[in-house]
């Protein structure tokens, strides 16, 4: 005689078995391992005798050498000392550059610096006008292909003109010494700042001398920013090979406790395709 079981007993039977297998493996933990494939893009220019900085600076990039040679012991030695303005080069921009009260480079949290990145291409635009500013639209329509800007996004905004580093004439638009009278250069439009402070980014960058284009006079951007307790980068490096967005940002510049700006060493880290 064949025993029958209830719908029931099915399903308890069933409950049992299920319970008695092994829980799926969890995922292994993350380590240094995990970028270890990843390319690495540096997005600074180094600092030398061609390093641009704003034409009012007429200091420059100063590196002396203090000793450099075989020592009387016998072994190699070397010290050199450099000197150079905070705002040259490839740079960080503090809150407190353009708003009093604002965080100085000491006090600007790791999140800001070390964060997931956008890339919004504006070089077409820019190569047509060499005033261009990068408007609220163009973040839009960057949104509309990739999704909308999470918070704390590292913003970039690629214009091209880091090919034309370091020809001050064709950078700057302008190479008169001592006089920013005359500078021609994209930037970013005040109402692409304001959405950016909406999305709660974490910082903004641009590939050229500064986040307000260079007929600027108020520098609105950089106070809409700063209010926001916003960093800006620039000077960024080549952004061809940096992606729209999947990579991660790391942005360090030099902690100078109560500086307004400082120094900084850009990467992109891309993951494997």
């Amino acid at each position: 005689m064949v025993a029958r079981l209830s719908p029931a007993a099915v399903v308890i039977a069933a409950l049992g078995a299920a319970s008695c297998e092994a829980p799926p493996e969890p995922p292994p933990a993350p380590g240094p391992e995990t970028v270890a494939g990843w390319t690495m893009v540096d997005l600074s220019h180094g600092y030398g005798e061609n390093t641009l900085y704003w034409p009012t600076d007429q200091k420059g990039f100063q590196l002396d050498t203090l000793a450099e040679g075989t020592t009387p012991a016998g072994f190699f030695y070397a010290m050199k000392e450099f000197a150079t303005a905070e705002h040259g080069g490839t740079h960080l921009d503090a809150p407190y550059h353009f708003y009093e009260g604002a965080a100085l480079v000491g006090e600007i949290p790791l999140r800001r610096l070390i964060a997931p990145g956008a890339v919004v291409d504006v070089s077409a635009q820019a190569e047509a006008d060499a005033d261009y500013r990068a408007t609220a639209e163009d973040v839009r329509n960057w949104e509309a292909e990739h999704g909308a800007i999470a918070p704390g996004t590292a913003v970039l905004f690629r214009t091209g003109w880091a090919a034309r580093w370091p020809d001050a004439l064709a950078y700057l638009g302008d190479d008169e010494p001592g006089s920013a009278d005359d500078l021609h250069f994209p930037g970013l439009a005040e109402d692409a700042m304001r959405l950016l402070v909406e999305r709660d980014v974490g910082l903004v960058g641009i590939d050229t001398a500064s986040v307000d284009y260079g007929p600027s006079t108020d520098f609105i951007v950089h106070q809409v920013g700063g209010a926001a307790g916003i960093p800006n980068l620039e000077n960024v490096g080549d952004l061809s090979d940096v992606p729209a967005t999947g990579f991660l940002l790391i942005a360090l510049p030099m902690k100078i406790e109560a500086g307004t700006g400082a120094p900084v060493r850009i990467v992109a880290l891309i993951p494997p395709a």
